[in-house]
């Protein structure tokens, strides 16, 4: 077993809001200890450069304009840092077609390890999609180790609520993360990319803040009813989601004012979750949540219309709005170690393994 070190990890979500970058002491294991973390929001012009290329594939218009910026911010960012022993790098998700043309994250590892002087891990899901998995979600495996860093003694869930969101299932007192039992894992549906969407189009904000609009409004039970119908909610998990493979829904909504629009997506992102979790093997007292839409109020109260408790990750002291970062800190030390990153129950891949690659300077 190594010996844990500073490691730095960035994420840059679909929301568009920018880059987290967040160190974490580890071994690849276990989590010592979370050290400083820092934010790089994206400008509007540069948001508007990569939200352009979203659904594109390499080569093709635009992406190359979207790697640029991505690398950029990721720079400027990870410059901030010191004493950092390895870099993980997520890059910007700009297609996700796992069983079709693969996944693409744009941004390349190879060029930071070289502007930055340290080697970084990057490209995580692409050997997962390879073996036939769906290259998403890969945050669990980082998850099963919060659980045991927090002293879980039985099963909890913790949400991610990005663009997409995502549901965990964690058994803690099954280890390693890729032993039977220890995990369930998959994306739940949409959550803040339809409500973003809907305010920039709509009102030219970035985000309905706080989600008072969404409180102000009443959902259309019609639609959500309807949402629900959609063929994704009725396969089994493994199972994940691309950023626009619900890009009807802001259609379903077009009818209603901007309180209701925003109250009804609000709902569907709710109720995806209440779907996805029954698929538990087995009832959790307790739904953590973390990511960018924790903060929105309209969705935190729709969730307890289905979950007994449902609170932000910072009530166990974790940081919801770097979580995503720590996690791929914690997968490259995994991948540093040559350790499993996913596994059949997360993203359906027939046996563990380990995803990324290594670039040095």
């Amino acid at each position: 077993m190594q010996a844990p070190v500073w490691v730095l990890g960035t994420m840059s979500g679909t929301s568009l809001d920018g880059v987290d970058a967040a160190m974490v002491l580890t071994d690849g294991e276990t989590v010592v200890e979370f050290g400083p973390h820092d934010y790089r929001p994206y400008t509007a012009a540069e948001r508007e450069r990569v939200r352009a290329a979203f659904g594109r594939w390499p080569g093709e218009a635009g992406v190359a304009e979207a790697a640029e910026v991505v690398e950029n911010a990721h720079l400027e960012l990870i410059s901030r840092f010191s004493n950092v022993a390895l870099v993980g790098f997520h890059g910007q998700t700009l297609a996700h077609d796992p069983g079709g043309r693969g996944t693409h994250q744009a941004g390349d590892g190879a060029l930071l390890a070289q502007a930055l002087g340290l080697p970084v891990v990057w490209d995580f899901r692409s050997a997962d999609v390879e073996m036939g998995g769906q290259g998403a979600p890969l945050v669990p495996f980082f998850h099963h180790a919060l659980g045991r860093m927090i002293g879980a003694d039985a099963p909890l869930a913790i949400l991610n609520l990005g663009g997409v969101g995502n549901l965990t299932w964690i058994d803690p007192r099954r280890t390693p993360p890729e032993a039977p039992g220890a995990l369930v894992a998959f994306d739940t549906g949409p959550a803040n990319a339809p409500l973003n969407d809907l305010m920039l189009a709509r009102r030219g904000l970035a985000q309905d803040a706080g989600g008072a609009l969404a409180l102000a409004g009443s959902p259309d039970a019609t639609v959500v009813e309807a949402f629900l119908t959609h063929p994704y909610f009725f396969r089994m998990p493994p199972k994940s989601l691309d950023r626009n493979a619900f890009a009807g829904l802001l259609d379903s909504v077009a009818h209603l004012g901007d309180a209701d629009a925003l109250a009804t997506l609000t709902h569907c992102a709710a109720a995806a979750v209440a779907r996805g979790a029954e698929h538990f093997p087995s009832a959790v007292a307790q739904l953590l949540v973390a990511g960018g839409g924790r903060h929105n109020l309209a969705l935190m109260q729709a969730l307890s219309r289905h979950f007994p408790e449902v609170a932000p990750v910072e009530t166990v002291g974790l940081d919801g709005d770097m979580l995503e970062a720590q996690a791929f800190a914690y997968l490259a030390a995994r991948v540093k170690a040559g350790l499993p990153t996913s596994c059949p129950t997360t993203t359906g891949v027939p046996a563990a393994v380990g995803g990324g690659k290594i670039s040095h300077p």
